[in-house]
């Protein structure tokens, strides 16, 4: 295969837990799009000793550093040590159910362009439920993602995401590390707010789902089970779960 895209100075950080073949469909992906970073991380949480042993088996075909864990300890835990294991200035952060598409790799290489040119900028974001409703256009279909208290309604909140994305190395030092001992849920909106309250800047892509596929098999489901009361469409549930995500998002930001 020829060689397309290399991304020098950025590493691949993969977080996996008991979904081995999806992690090799992933990596499989990279490679068919002619990717070439400076380095692969896979952070597995203490996956079951089948799926350890099929990973370490990957490496007959693919070049990456697996880092384990002794048990499962939570999506915080295993973001944090992956993040410690990077050596290099960029992070692009992606979880093992994605799967990149034809497009991904040129707009990954405009995304590192676009933080080299500003500095100010702390991640990219390449993938998310629905659009975020502040966006400034830059170029190449990216946008500047706006936040202030005052904007109406509480999706303005959702600026950070553990969704695919770019980022800087640096990240846990400018907005600490994510809490631990916690579902993924508590942990992700813990770095929600740490982000927004120490002014991070991010970029965001406007064809949100145009970059990568989420798949969940029957054979490899989600490990991730959400509240229904969080996803009901009853109208009743709907209202309330409007107004409590409001209430306490505004809240929790505007504490000390």
């Amino acid at each position: 295969m020829t060689e397309k895209y290399t991304f020098p100075g950025t590493t691949l950080l993969i977080t996996h837990y008991n979904r081995s073949k999806s992690l090799e469909r992933l990596l499989a992906s990279f490679e068919k799009l002619g990717c070439r970073f400076e380095d692969i991380v896979v952070s597995d949480d203490g996956s079951k000793p089948e799926h350890v042993e099929k990973i370490k088996s990957l490496h007959d075909t693919y070049t990456f550093r697996l880092i384990t864990a002794p048990k499962n300890s939570g999506l915080g835990n295993n973001i944090n040590k992956g993040q410690d294991a990077v050596k290099t200035p960029y992070t692009v952060y992606i979880q093992e159910d994605f799967v990149p598409l034809e497009i991904f790799p040129s707009k990954l290489q405009e995304a590192i362009q676009l933080m080299n040119e500003r500095t100010d900028v702390d991640m990219v974001r390449f993938y998310a439920y629905f659009r975020y409703p502040y966006l400034t256009p830059v170029k190449n279909g990216f946008s500047e993602m706006r936040f202030k208290i005052l904007y109406p309604g509480y999706k303005k909140f959702y600026m950070y995401s553990d969704h695919p994305h770019l980022r800087r190395s640096n990240f846990l030092e400018k907005f600490g590390r994510y809490p631990e001992g916690v579902n993924v849920e508590v942990s992700e909106y813990g770095m929600m707010m740490s982000f927004l309250k120490k002014k991070g800047k991010a970029l965001y892509y406007d064809d949100y789902k145009g970059l990568l596929d989420q798949v969940n098999s029957s054979a490899e489901p989600s490990t991730f089970k959400r509240n229904f009361r969080r996803e009901s469409n009853n109208i009743f549930m709907v209202m309330a779960r409007h107004l409590y995500r409001h209430l306490r998002f505004n809240y929790n930001y505007l504490k000390k």
